[in-house]
């Protein structure tokens, strides 16, 4: 099976902050509205959608400030242990998986590396 019978398209983009709030008036200035706000562990959550674009943003005072800042970008897939599966059998670079409590019922998750060190995170929600 191929990622295309699984994925759906964009789930959403995340974007560190040194300051959430700042971010959240930033975006909401440009339109998006606050889809949810919520926590994991310590880091302050914010997702902001502006028609079907959805921005993750989490205040984990790391923000890099500089061009290119963007931390990963989040591909929907309806079956993420399938997807995970088919990773593992391209030999594709897992750095992280796990699940989130986010939205009603969580979401789960795993990201691997590009060619670029670009960070795509497959992710299901719950």
């Amino acid at each position: 099976m191929a990622f295309s019978k699984i994925a759906t398209g964009l789930q959403h983009i995340g974007v560190p902050t040194n300051d959430l709030n700042k971010t959240i008036d930033f975006y909401k200035s440009l339109g998006f509205e606050v889809a949810l706000r919520t926590a994991n562990g310590e880091e302050q959550v914010a997702f902001l959608q502006l028609g079907n674009l959805m921005v993750e943003t989490y205040q984990n005072f790391k923000a890099a400030m500089i061009n290119g800042a963007v931390d990963h970008i989040a591909i929907n897939v309806t079956d993420v242990d399938e997807a995970r599966r088919i990773a593992d059998s391209m030999s594709l670079e897992v750095i992280e998986e796990g699940q989130l409590p986010f939205w009603e019922n969580g979401v789960k998750y795993f990201t691997i590396l590009g060619p670029n060190r670009e960070k795509l995170e497959f992710n299901q929600y719950l």
